[in-house]
This record gives C-alpha cells, sequence and structure tokens, in this order.
C-alpha cells in the first residue's frame, strides 16, 4: 500500500508535444514556413509540487482497465508545467490548464480538453492553442485536435497524434491553415480559404 501511495506521489506523466503548425496567409503570395515547437508537459499527479487536482469522483462504475480507484466520470482539473525537456530545472516555457475526464467504463479512455498557454520570450509569448479530444492510452497511435489558438497562433487547427510509450508521451501536433476571417472572405469575393496547407 505504501509503495502505491508513494508511487503515486511521485508519479509524474510527461506529454511531449511536438508541435508542427501551418499557417495560411491572408494573400495567395504570403505563405508562412512551418513552426515546430516541442513542449514536455509535466503533470504531476500527487504529492508535493502536484499539478492534477481530482474534481469529481466518478459515480459511475470502477474501470477495469485502469490502474484500481479510476472511476467512470472522475474528472481532473490540471495547470501543468509546460517545458523544453524532461527535466523539471528546465525554465518553464507555458502552461497546460484544462481538464480531462474518464470517458469510457471499460476502456482506459480520457475525453480532454486542454488550452497551452506559451509564456517563453519570442513570437509566441502569450499564444495559446488548443487541444482536445478522446484519448485511448491503450492504442498504439493516440489522436487529438487542434481546435483553435490564439495570438501568433489565432485561429489555428489540425490534430495531433502520439504512439504509446511509458512514461513519456511523444505528440506531434500538425495543425492545418488558419481558417480565414469574414474579412478574408469578403475581400477574396466569398471563396474559402484552402484548410490543407501546401507546406512539407
Amino acid at each position: 500500500m505504501a509503495s502505491s501511495a508513494s508511487a503515486n506521489i511521485s508519479r509524474c506523466r510527461l506529454l511531449l508535444l511536438a508541435l508542427t503548425l501551418c499557417f495560411a496567409s491572408s494573400t495567395v503570395s504570403a505563405r508562412r514556413r512551418p513552426v515546430r515547437l516541442r513542449l514536455y508537459m509535466h503533470d504531476v499527479v500527487g504529492g508535493p509540487g502536484q499539478t492534477a487536482v481530482r474534481l469529481v469522483k466518478g459515480p459511475g462504475p470502477e474501470n477495469p482497465s485502469m490502474h484500481p480507484g479510476n472511476y467512470f466520470g472522475d474528472t481532473v482539473a490540471v495547470d501543468d508545467l509546460l517545458a523544453s525537456g524532461r527535466s523539471f530545472d528546465l525554465v518553464p516555457v507555458g502552461r497546460a490548464q484544462g481538464t480531462y475526464m474518464t470517458g469510457s467504463m471499460r476502456r482506459p479512455v480520457f475525453v480532454v480538453a486542454v488550452t497551452l498557454h506559451l509564456t517563453a520570450a519570442g513570437p509566441y509569448n502569450g499564444s495559446t492553442l488548443v487541444v482536445a479530444g478522446r484519448d485511448d492510452t491503450s492504442r498504439p497511435v493516440r489522436e487529438l485536435a487542434v481546435i483553435g489558438g490564439t495570438g501568433a497562433l489565432h485561429r489555428t487547427s489540425g490534430h495531433g497524434w502520439s504512439p504509446r510509450c511509458t512514461p513519456c508521451c511523444c505528440w506531434t501536433c500538425t495543425p492545418l491553415c488558419r481558417r480565414p476571417g469574414p474579412s478574408q472572405l469578403l475581400r477574396r469575393r466569398l471563396r474559402p480559404l484552402s484548410l490543407v496547407p501546401e507546406c512539407d
């Protein structure tokens, strides 16, 4: 029991987010090069420095595919450190803030809604990315959606995927082009911009 408790206290889930961002400019001729951001999300679920807190103990049955004590409907709030590497000693580059919930009664599935707030000096300081979706941790490849952003990442969309590994998950997010705003549509005589960029 003590080893289980200490394992829970010291457990830190690291999510490596390799973000590849492609944007479409408001004009056809001006395209930006893809931006690659590699971020590690440090999710500490207990003990000193805890960054994940269970808000709701799910009213549903215990999930048999997960560690004991995980129930259908469990909801967790996170305010996780984003760093440029696996070590906690590295300079923070932002925070991952949001929630995840146990979304299946039988499978190790989470429903995720997290905003990545970038705070490191540079062109993306103050920008955000919103990541959401169904995260089935038992699958060999997991996929989430990048559904938006603010600041320099305004209106970004796309998807992210991760191979299953322990204790670190390598996330590669490939957002598509920014969606056109109303003024861009009017300038283009109501022809929408393509959502699939021509970038490598």
